[in-house]
């Protein structure tokens, strides 16, 4: 028969209370801004513009659709075991033309909004 110890279940029990609370970071908004605190910190916000492309932020199909037919045009060159190595290194080449071109298209036509930041700023 097992024995309980008190001091394992008691450790283990703060250690999950610790886990659970969490050190979470404190995020700030604009209700914030000019907040000043006893340390001489205070709460700055800014404007930035940023890109909402919010489809394929991964570029995954640009990636993949590149290494298709990068390892395509990889595989008509040499022979044998040369003809493996070029379908390799043009997939990776094509993939990352692919995720360049995407990125590229993406940028050029996605929305773009305006966001503010609000950070904590120690003088």
């Amino acid at each position: 028969m097992r024995t309980f110890h008190p001091l394992l279940a008691s450790s283990v029990t703060a250690l999950g209370l610790l886990v659970a609370s969490g050190a979470h970071a404190q995020t700030y908004g604009p209700n914030d801004e000019g907040r000043r605190f006893n340390d001489g910190s205070r709460v700055v916000c800014h404007k930035q513009e940023v890109a909402n492309n919010a489809r394929d932020n991964n570029r995954i199909a640009g990636t993949a659709t590149g290494a298709v037919i990068g390892g395509l045009l990889g595989n008509q060159i040499g022979g044998g075991n040369g003809r493996k190595l070029a379908t390799a290194g043009g997939a990776v080449a094509g993939g990352l033309v692919g995720r360049n071109v995407q990125g590229r298209n993406q940028e050029r036509n996605g929305q773009r909004v305006v966001e503010t930041h609000c950070e904590r700023v120690y003088r």
